[in-house]
């Protein structure tokens, strides 16, 4: 006798109904599935050559779980490497912690410091994943934007968005635990300034807040831009953890490895969390990071990375230069945001249904992605209701593409020039 589904009787839970959870994502509908198959991706930020580093993986041990800190040899390596660009003596028992992805080690920090309804405060536009991960753990988020210029024309640097100070001395509440602060920064390419960190860590000391200092593209900051990091300044060791990426920094984002830089206080109780996420890391991918780590200094790998991402940017931005469209030229990451707001297109076009809805910058990637074969994607999605007219205006195109794709996804922007209003 057949039995009746009844799975509907059963409530989910209510943080999926928070932050556009259940809604259809960015990423599933700018997807490969969803567009031409000769649709040149520039939307999302994963490359399309090999990473750097092959390392063996006949050893047995490194094919069987690791120690949930992680690795000793890649805990030791990023000792090594990072060591001194933190002046510490770093302990790679309290102060290290491997993590599957520098997603996953944000969540457990989330999960291990947020009580409910704890508010995290972050920049918008924000990388997508913070919102489901302080919702998923109960937290609140509070939204402070970034601002872009106002009469921008061309190319303008990504150091032109700017933080209001008082706006975000005024979102701070007693209910406020955090700050993530990342730099540089997804999407804008704005590495924030030295004082623009004092000044957010004179706000955390004063409040007595954590900070997440999201670092992931610390290896990509051009045109001789100093990347700060927030932990070195006075008073914020012990307050800040931060996040790094192997996958960003070795351009292989499907290894999965990531790692958190900071006090014992942070790391312990974000070991306890992590060790019931996800237990262990995968042993064999931390090996090939570890030695990546170990050789690139006498390598000299990001230095020779940085020219060859300036390089692939020059592409884009020269193209963008032709087509007269004002445009962020980033100091970090490697993403650019193209203002589209003069980007014509059809009020009867056939968009589908996931599109229509949702800001005008949908409709006009989707537009581009069909009608110029290139695809982005729409920056509102990466700020909240009420501040996504200032996202709109602009389309995400990643340049961490080869040199070829770079090219012909310039040839194709030339067919762009005719809906330009």
């Amino acid at each position: 006798m057949a039995t009746a589904d009844r799975s509907n009787l059963i409530p989910f839970s209510s943080r999926l109904k928070e932050g556009r959870a259940l809604a259809e994502d960015v990423w599933s509908i700018y997807n490969v599935a969803n567009l031409p198959a000769d649709c040149i991706n520039l939307g999302q930020g994963y490359m399309n050559f090999p990473p750097p580093v092959v390392e063996a993986l006949g050893v047995v041990s490194a094919n069987h779980y690791s120690h949930p800190k992680g690795r000793i040899r890649l805990r030791e390596a990023i000792k090594n490497f990072y060591g001194p660009q933190f002046n510490r003596d770093l302990d790679v028992e309290k102060e290290i912690l491997v993590t599957s992805g520098a997603n996953e080690g944000e969540y457990a920090v989330l999960t291990a410091f947020l009580e409910q309804d704890d508010e995290v405060i972050m920049f918008e536009p924000f990388f997508d994943q913070y919102l489901p991960s302080i919702t998923f753990n109960a937290g609140k988020p509070i939204y402070v934007p970034l601002h872009p210029p106002t009469s921008a024309s061309g190319k303008f640097s990504s150091d032109e968005w700017k933080i209001d100070p008082e706006e975000l001395e005024n979102a701070i509440t007693p209910r406020t635990k955090m700050i993530i602060v990342n730099t540089p920064h997804n999407p804008v390419g704005k590495v924030f300034t030295k004082a623009e960190l004092e000044m957010i860590a004179g706000l955390a000391e004063k409040h007595n807040l954590l900070v997440m200092a999201d670092e992931v593209y610390d290896c990509l900051v051009f045109d001789g831009k100093e990347h700060v990091r927030i932990a070195n300044l006075p008073g914020m060791w012990d307050r800040t953890v931060t996040v790094g990426s192997a996958g960003k920094s070795f351009a292989a984002t499907g290894w999965r490895v990531g790692w958190l830089i900071g006090p014992a206080s942070i790391i312990k109780p974000t070991l306890a969390a992590t060790t019931r996420i996800v237990f262990a890391t995968n042993s064999p991918l931390q090996e090939a990071a570890a030695a990546g780590l170990e050789q690139a200094k006498e390598r000299k790998f990001f230095q020779t990375q940085v020219a060859e991402y300036a390089e692939r940017r020059q592409i884009l931005t020269d193209c963008f230069d032709a087509l007269g469209l004002p445009y962020t030229n980033p100091e970090g990451s490697y993403f650019i945001l193209l203002d589209i707001s003069k980007v014509k297109f059809p009020d009867d076009y056939p968009f589908p249904q996931s599109v229509l809805g949702r800001g005008r910058d949908f409709r006009a990637c989707w537009f581009i992605a069909l009608e110029i074969g290139v695809s982005s994607i729409p920056v509102s999605e990466f700020y909240c209701i009420e501040h996504a007219n200032i996202g709109e205006v602009y389309a995400r195109f990643a340049f961490c593409k080869d040199l070829d794709t770079l090219r012909n996804a310039a040839e194709r922007f030339k067919k762009l020039k005719q809906y330009i209003v």
